[in-house]
């Protein structure tokens, strides 16, 4: 299968930056595969739980209902890596994500995740606010193929 070319990290509206430990490595010495679903989680959460603009609603909080994840290039420690996301789109209670995870420029993995707003107490989906909304919607861009 052929992947279409990452995008630029700088075409993400929301980044973050996470430190590769030596503990995250395998025998190989590269980063376990395993450890990317971490580093994209990293960049959503400081998306979605930002202490000074949290995006659930009170009460509720957000549960990941899928990710798929294409590797395209090795992680090393020691270093950073750097996380994009973008949404793709905003439903009634759920957002779908797209993300790249980079190292030295080098994008090493995207995902398209989806994660959905759910009642504390229910466990069910609940809609988003519309400044949650809002803010999603602005962290969407260019429509792009899949990744």
């Amino acid at each position: 299968m052929s992947l279409p070319p990452a995008p630029p990290m700088s075409a993400f509206p929301a980044r973050a930056v996470d430190k590769v430990r030596y503990a995250d490595t395998d025998r190989q010495g590269h980063v376990n595969n395993a450890l990317f679903a971490t580093f994209f989680e990293t960049g959503r959460v400081e998306l979605l739980y930002a202490p000074d603009a949290p995006l659930a609603a009170p009460g509720a909080s957000w549960v990941l209902a899928r990710i798929e994840i294409d590797l395209r290039a090795e992680l090393r420690w020691p270093g950073e890596v750097h996380i994009g996301t973008e949404a793709l789109s905003v439903g009634r209670s759920s957002v779908t994500l797209h993300q790249g995870l980079y190292q030295g420029g080098v994008c090493a993995a995207t995902a398209r995740t989806v994660v959905v707003q759910v009642d504390g107490l229910t466990g069910r989906g609940c809609p988003l606010s519309p400044a949650a909304r809002a803010r999603l919607e602005a962290l969407r861009v260019a429509p792009q193929g899949p990744t």
